[in-house]
């Protein structure tokens, strides 16, 4: 079974223009471009993906065009979240058979469940599919939040063995490890360089769609080489990206910023609106201050 560690990047979902179609072609040359500048692993069909604004077909399509164009290069987990855990549980085995190394999972995102509900819903999960399940603990979407206590119950769950915390906490990293005796593998969610330093062993960023070189050097810098001085120089490069990509801006500024980069990748899907106004303005500033470039190829063999 494959050992989840390092930059993993929550994709876009490139879109035609009209919105109405993925554009498969600009998704595989994504892919290989981001694999190509060091990522260590892949996250399609998440918040950033707009799961929630794909139908099951695009769901599924998008998630077979990362596994496929990856290629074994790097792990891919696939998000498959929903209200309903029976549909979690149909979403999870499908990413099995296309091949995803594992799955990304966020509580259900409405019904508010109970920590005895949330541990009937992994646990009914967890016995339908073989691949690791990483939590996904983000209540400022999902309108739960998982504390480490019930994040070390939900580690004896044998398959559930990751974590994308993304609270502003990071001692929660601190806390999740110590709390399942090591049973819980925790990626930072928003602050990789602060995650790293309370044992992290990864990062699911989003500002990696941007710049997953920088992204990923914080990984190697912070646990392969252990050089902190050289991390936090590169931390205060890569900040206007964390910042540019944070709250409810993480969609539309995200794929304004890749447009300006040259690789268009649509808008985002209704009721998300394009980056405009004060956001458009400050995307042009962090693109043009960091010479951000999308360098990747032309076409995809």
């Amino acid at each position: 079974m494959t050992e989840f560690k390092g930059t993993f990047t929550v994709t876009v979902t490139p879109f035609s223009a009209d919105g109405r179609h993925i554009d498969e072609e600009v998704l595989r040359r994504f892919v290989d471009w981001q694999i190509s500048n060091g990522v260590h692993g892949l996250i399609p069909v998440a918040s950033t993906g707009e799961f929630l604004s794909l139908s099951d077909v695009e769901r599924r399509r998008v998630a077979e065009i990362v596994i496929e164009q990856a290629n074994g290069r790097v792990p891919v987990l696939v998000g498959t979240g929903a209200e309903n855990t029976w549909d979690v549980v149909r979403y999870s085995r499908e990413a099995e058979r296309l091949g995803a190394d594992g799955v990304l999972i966020i509580p259900p995102f409405y019904s508010t469940p109970t920590e005895d509900e949330l541990f009937e819903h992994y646990q009914i999960i967890g016995a339908s599919i073989s691949v690791p399940i990483m939590l996904y603990n983000n209540p400022a979407t999902s309108n739960v939040d998982m504390l480490p206590p019930f994040v070390a119950r939900l580690s004896e769950i044998d398959n559930v063995s990751y974590i994308k915390e993304s609270t502003l906490d990071a001692t929660r990293i601190r806390d999740i490890i110590r709390l399942s005796d090591g049973r819980m593998s925790v990626f930072g969610g928003i602050m990789g360089y602060e995650s790293f330093m309370n044992g992290a062993v990864g990062w699911t960023a989003v500002g990696c769609n941007l710049m997953p070189r920088e992204f990923a050097d914080m990984y190697r810098l912070c646990i392969e080489v252990r050089d902190i001085g050289a991390a936090s120089i590169l931390y205060e490069r890569i900040k206007p990206v964390i910042d540019l990509v944070g709250q409810d801006r993480y969609v539309g500024a995200t794929k304004a910023a890749l447009a300006l980069m040259g690789l268009p990748v649509g808008s985002p899907r209704p009721p998300r609106l394009p980056a405009n106004g004060e956001t458009l303005a400050w995307v042009q500033r962090v693109v043009e201050s960091l010479e951000l470039v999308f360098d990747g190829p032309a076409t995809t063999d």
